[in-house]
C-alpha cells in the first residue's frame, strides 16, 4: 500500500471516516458540532430558503442540519435515513425548493458538507477511498447494481480516483482482526440502523502476517430504526389515537391507522401538516369519542415534536439495555406521558425483528457451510448488538465465551480503511 486509505462507513442512522497509512492504527476523523466534537456524523441534510429569497438556499448536515431543522421546520426541507432509498429503483427524485434532486445528488451534498465540516478546516482527503456496503440493501426490491452506481457518482464528485466497495461487516472483522492472537474463524454482526448483516472470516498468519479468506455472508434490511417504530406504534401512537374510534352518521368507526405510519421516521412528521390527512386530523377532534388522544396527535405535529419524541424513545431502549425495566416519560408543550416499560414488553414488540436476524445468522453460517461448533470468535458492532434479545441469538447458538462487541460506532470506518493494507483487495472489494 502506498499512501493513506480512507474508510467511510455511510450508515442509515450515523456516518463515520476514517483514515489508515502503511502501519499503525486508523484514526478517526472529528467534528467539531454545536454542543462537542463528534465522530458520528449524523447521516441527515437540510435544505432552507427564507420565503422572500427562494433562490438563497442554504444546504447543511449531521447535527448542523437537526439544529437547522429544529430552529425553523416550516421553512426546512430536513431529510434523514436516506441511504434506506439507495437501492430503490422508485425512488427517482425528490423536490427540494423548486430543484430536483436525484438520489446521487442527495448523497454528493450530504459528503461535501460533511467535509467541510472536518474538525481543522477544509479536509484534503486521500484519492483512495473504502466505502461500506450492506450485505443486504434495504427495501422490498433492492436493486443492488444501483445502489453502487448511486453510490459511485456521488463519492466521484468528491475527486476521489479509486473507490471500492466491500461490506460492512468485512470492515468491522479487519478492525477485530487486530486483537486476534491466534488463528480464528471469526463471525460479524453488524447492526445499523437499517440493516443487519453477517459475514464469517477466516484469519489465519502466514509469514508473518494476518491473512484472511471470505466464508460467508447474509443480511436483512431490518435493525435499530424497525426497533424505535415498534416502540412508538405500541407505547405512543395509542395515546395519540391510534385503535381509537370517532362517529360519523351514527356509525362508530376506527380511526385510520394511516395516520401513524409516519411515526416510522421522525423527519416525516413535519410534512404531514400540509397534507390531506392532517385536514381531517383536525376535523376528528370534534368527532373523535376521545377527542383528548386526537389533540395529543395534533399538538404533536403543530408543534414538531418527533425529534423530542425520538429522543425519548432512544433513551429508553438504551436504558432497556442495561435495566430489566425502565420508566418512559416524553413531555412537550401539554403532553405529558410516561409509564413503566419491562423489557420482556419491549421484546415482545420487536419479536418480528429478532426471527429475521435469527434466520439470517442461520443464513451465513448455511453460506460458509459451517455449525456453530465451526466459529471461534464472534464479533458483535452496532448500536443494536446493545440490545440483549439481540445478544441472545448468539449466546443460544454459541460459547457466550466466544462473543466480544465494542466500538459499535468506529469499527467499520477504521476496518475499511486498514483494509488498504492487503495485497489482494479483489479478494474483498469490488468496484462499481
Amino acid at each position: 500500500m502506498t499512501g493513506l486509505s480512507l474508510g467511510v462507513d455511510f450508515g442509515t442512522t450515523n456516518t463515520v471516516v476514517a483514515l489508515a497509512g502503511a502501519e499503525g492504527p486508523a484514526q478517526l476523523v472529528t467534528f467539531p458540532a454545536p454542543e462537542r466534537d463528534v465522530f458520528a456524523f449524523r447521516s441527515a441534510i437540510s435544505f432552507h430558503a427564507p420565503p422572500e429569497r427562494p433562490s438563497d438556499r442554504t444546504v447543511e448536515a449531521g447535527p448542523w442540519a437537526i439544529e437547522a431543522y429544529v430552529e425553523d421546520p416550516l421553512e426546512t426541507r430536513f431529510i434523514q435515513s436516506f441511504k434506506s432509498f439507495a437501492a430503490s429503483a422508485s425512488f427517482s427524485e425528490t423536490q427540494i425548493l423548486g430543484k430536483r434532486y436525484q438520489f446521487e445528488d442527495l448523497l454528493a451534498a450530504f459528503l461535501l458538507k460533511m467535509r467541510d465540516h472536518v474538525k481543522g478546516g477544509h479536509a484534503v482527503w486521500p484519492k483512495r477511498l473504502f466505502v461500506g456496503r450492506p450485505v443486504t440493501f434495504a427495501g422490498a426490491a433492492p436493486s443492488e447494481d444501483l445502489a453502487l452506481t448511486r453510490y459511485e457518482a456521488a463519492f466521484k464528485r468528491l475527486g476521489f480516483e479509486e473507490i471500492l466497495y466491500a461490506y460492512e461487516p468485512v470492515g468491522a472483522a479487519f478492525f477485530f482482526a487486530r486483537e486476534l492472537q491466534e488463528d480464528a474463524t471469526v463471525l460479524v454482526g453488524d447492526f445499523g440502523g437499517g440493516t443487519s448483516d453477517f459475514s464469517i472470516i477466516r484469519f489465519h498468519r502466514e509469514a508473518g502476517e494476518i491473512r484472511s479468506t471470505p466464508l460467508g455472508r447474509s443480511g436483512v434490511g431490518v435493525a435499530g430504526d424497525a426497533f424505535d417504530y415498534r416502540i412508538i406504534d405500541h407505547l405512543v401512537s395509542p395515546s395519540l389515537g391510534k385503535g381509537s374510534s370517532y362517529t360519523s352518521f351514527g356509525k362508530i368507526l376506527p380511526i385510520p391507522n394511516r395516520y401513524y405510519s409516519a411515526f416510522a421516521r421522525w423527519d416525516q412528521l413535519a410534512l404531514m401538516r400540509a397534507s390531506r390527512d392532517m385536514r381531517e386530523i383536525r376535523k376528528l377532534v370534534r368527532e373523535a369519542n376521545e377527542p383528548e388522544k386526537i389533540e395529543r396527535l395534533v399538538e404533536t405535529l403543530d408543534e414538531n415534536y418527533g425529534y423530542l419524541l425520538y429522543r425519548a424513545i432512544s433513551t429508553l431502549k438504551e436504558a432497556l439495555s442495561r435495566d430489566d425495566a425502565a420508566e418512559f416519560r416524553f413531555e412537550a408543550g401539554t403532553i405529558a406521558l410516561g409509564r413503566t416499560v419491562a423489557r420482556t414488553e419491549f421484546e415482545g414488540w420487536i419479536a418480528p425483528e429478532l426471527e429475521a436476524i435469527d434466520k439470517a445468522v442461520d443464513r451465513a453460517l448455511a453460506d460458509a457451510g459451517l455449525g456453530p461448533d465451526g466459529i471461534d470468535r464472534i464479533f458483535l458492532t452496532g448500536g443494536s448488538s446493545l440490545v440483549p434479545a439481540v445478544r441472545q441469538i448468539f449466546t443460544r447458538r454459541f460459547d457466550p465465551a466466544k462473543i466480544e462487541s465494542g466500538s459499535e460506532l468506529e469499527s467499520i470506518a477504521s476496518g475499511l480503511a486498514l483494509m488498504g493494507r492487503e495485497r489482494d483487495l479483489d479478494r474483498w472489494c469490488k468496484r462499481a
